[in-house]
């Protein structure tokens, strides 16, 4: 039982091993559009962040890899007189932490397209002021994300990418992402 237990173990190490040593770690910088959809009502504004990822290779045009971001966003909509004559109430979106994997094939020697998924945790804010009273609560939101992207090299060590993220949280709460990235791979 102990020697299948190890020829297991050695058997798994030796195909993972290719892929690991092959592994491409980036970090990138990324912008672009953000729609949120609160209760059916939307708004528009800039999103902003960072992601930290690895791509491993399958084969010569297939890979898999992981990617950790976080995201804020200028997304913000506000009301007048909305329970007295002169008060203001907003909802402002927060950060947005996100965990996925994608799966994509080479298109060509430096180009690459990819799907994603995963989980996101958004932060979305309201704050209200009467003049007299003021206040705010902050919420946490957990969800799904779903994507796509198109990856291009600009040599050895540098790319961009174009990308679709779609997210969904609780309470009715979603998001549309149109995201441009530059970055270094290492």
């Amino acid at each position: 039982m102990k020697n299948s237990k190890m020829f297991a173990l050695a058997a798994a190490a030796a195909l993972v091993s290719p892929a690991v040593a092959h592994a491409q770690a980036y970090v990138q910088v990324e912008g672009g559009l953000d729609s949120v959809s609160v209760a059916g009502d939307s708004d528009e504004g800039v999103s902003y962040g960072a992601a930290i990822g690895y791509d491993f290779p399958i084969g010569e045009t297939l890979f898999v890899g992981i990617e950790g971001s976080i995201d804020d966003s200028s997304t913000k909509e506000c009301a007048s007189d909305v329970l007295v004559l002169g008060d203001k109430a907003c909802i402002k979106t927060g950060r947005d932490l996100a965990a996925t994997v994608h799966v994509g094939a080479k298109l060509a020697e430096m180009t690459k397209f990819y799907v994603l998924a995963g989980y996101t945790n958004a932060r979305i804010r309201a704050t209200y002021d009467d003049g007299v009273t003021k206040g705010s609560v902050g919420e946490n939101g957990d969800g799904f994300r779903l994507g796509a992207g198109l990856k291009q090299n600009f040599g050895e060590r540098f790319f961009g990418k174009v990308e679709y993220r779609y997210s969904n949280y609780e309470s009715d709460f979603s998001r549309h992402n149109g995201l441009v990235a530059i970055g270094m791979e290492f």
